[in-house]
């Protein structure tokens, strides 16, 4: 406690005591017991409504940490403690159903979605091979957020592609992107930026 309360308690409690602000109640012993008496009952009241406050407090804060929900990192701010959801075994299964190598595969998946199952492109492309609605329709694909279905109907078209340009893998993949006309058109990769890069980075991700 401060020294200051004391002060101010032994000053106020003797001055009761006496009758007077001046004249000391020391002359006397039972003057003295009971100004020392007044003094710590008061102490011991001050002293209890301290630990009732703080105790109080106690409880309070116990009581909200117990009822706040408890804190979650930002979305992505902790990537080594978020779930990873593995497709390899998809993967492994669709190239050995359509005889396509497993990197091919991932390569495709890479450059269209990074992974994601849940990517929808801005013209309406989506899933891990970025399925159009059309072709997914075309391929039996119902939901093409379902990495299996997606997987599976986006390397059976990959397969198509390939049959129909005799395995060339950059004609299947212009074809897989720009569409087999434009191929046929063009007889060879179309002459479309987003083809040709595309095309690009998928042979250098299979080829690294």
């Amino acid at each position: 406690m401060d020294t200051n309360f004391f002060n101010t308690m032994i000053n106020t409690t003797v001055a009761k005591a006496a009758g007077t602000g001046t004249t000391s109640p020391f002359s006397s012993a039972a003057g003295t017991g009971n100004v020392f008496g007044s003094i710590l009952q008061q102490a011991l009241a001050q002293g209890l409504e301290i630990i009732q406050a703080g105790t109080s407090a106690s409880v309070s804060a116990a009581s909200s940490a117990a009822s706040a929900p408890a804190l979650f990192t930002k979305a992505g701010a902790d990537i080594a403690a978020a779930p990873k959801t593995n497709f390899d075994d998809i993967i492994t299964r669709a190239a050995e159903k359509y005889n396509i190598p497993k990197k091919l595969i991932q390569s495709v998946i890479k450059q269209e979605s990074n992974f994601n199952p849940n990517a929808v492109s801005y013209a309406g492309a989506s899933g891990l091979m970025q399925l159009m609605p059309g072709t997914a329709s075309y391929l039996g694909v119902k939901d093409s957020m379902d990495p299996e279905q997606n997987v599976f109907g986006g390397t059976k078209y990959l397969r198509q592609m390939l049959d129909m340009f005799d395995g060339d893998i950059s004609l299947a993949l212009a074809a897989y992107n720009a569409g087999p006309g434009n191929v046929k058109k063009y007889g060879g990769i179309p002459p479309f930026n987003e083809t040709q890069n595309y095309v690009k980075k998928i042979t250098g991700f299979y080829n690294a």
